[in-house]
């Protein structure tokens, strides 16, 4: 005797009709648990390049890739008859500039993508179903674009950026990089795993381009405080000004847009923003 299907299998079974169908709907996030928290230091079997040469965006930026072929290798002795062809990595026309650390429902995303529409984005979170809530969200907004031009600018990416961050991007590429509502691991022992810390700020002055910028806000001023003492420590940063902060049109999306944004804003909840500005690298 068969019972009627569980939660778990209802879940799958949306999520699979949402890439299995035609022209996909707008998704549920009922249809995608997730707690919301992970811990960064676990095993997530996460797939990620050895360099960010060996990474292949063309699957989620296809209205961005450049034409290429496969690359042909000569045989390696006089004996083999046959070319041994190699599938090259389907490279962009543009880089990658923007990226949300722990993008997760993607309303930053969305938000930010009509405003910079020549400025590919890509959202990297650590949980899995709410990765695919925000590809499924990006595939149903891009299918609902008659012209096929909206939303091809931004993507998300299932990864750890604690761990892997300069495996997908190279030195000096970005140009933004935001930190939206952290995790603020309140407890002590704890804080080794915040998003922002000594060691994680100078990888995020690796990948960006002098002039890039760190956005940051919370709603925990405990967690701002720490944000701001560990990048304004940093020798690669510099706090932006609260007047060219206010004029930046990405702090009034980043304030409004976010899902956590909204709950904090609904709950007249108060929001504490920095900016950082990566600075030239010192003559050596």
């Amino acid at each position: 005797m068969s019972g009627r299907p569980n939660k778990k299998s209802k879940r799958q079974d949306y999520r699979q009709a949402q890439r299995d169908g035609g022209a996909p709907a707008m998704p549920s996030k009922k249809f995608y648990r997730q707690r919301a928290h992970a811990n960064p230091f676990s095993d997530h079997r996460l797939i990620y390049p050895s360099t960010p040469e060996d990474m292949d965006w063309s699957a989620l930026f296809p209205s961005f890739v450049a034409d290429t072929e496969a690359a042909r290798s000569a045989p390696e002795t006089e004996d083999a008859t046959e070319t041994v062809i190699k599938p090259s990595i389907k490279k962009l026309v543009k880089d990658i500039e923007v990226v949300d650390v722990g993008c997760g429902f993607g309303g930053l995303l969305v938000a930010l993508a009509p405003t910079l529409p020549d400025t590919l984005l890509v959202g990297m979170e650590i949980r899995n179903q709410v990765a695919e809530f925000v590809q499924d969200r990006i595939r149903a907004l891009r299918a609902q674009d008659s012209q096929g031009k909206q939303y091809q600018n931004i993507a998300c990416l299932r990864a750890n950026t604690m761990k892997f961050l300069p495996n997908f991007f190279r030195k000096g590429q970005l140009s933004k990089v935001f930190i939206c509502f952290p995790d603020p691991h309140f407890k002590h022992r704890k804080h080794k795993a915040r998003i922002v810390s000594t060691t994680l700020n100078s990888e995020y002055a690796y990948v960006l381009g002098p002039g890039g910028i760190v956005y940051t806000i919370t709603d925990v001023q405990d967690l701002h405080n720490w944000m701001v003492q560990h990048l304004e420590a940093h020798p690669s940063f510099e706090r932006v000004s609260e007047e060219e902060q206010e004029a930046d049109p990405s702090v009034a999306i980043m304030r409004t847009e976010t899902e956590e944004g909204k709950k904090v804003e609904r709950h007249k909840g108060q929001k504490f923003v920095a900016l950082f500005r990566r600075l030239e690298d010192p003559a050596w």
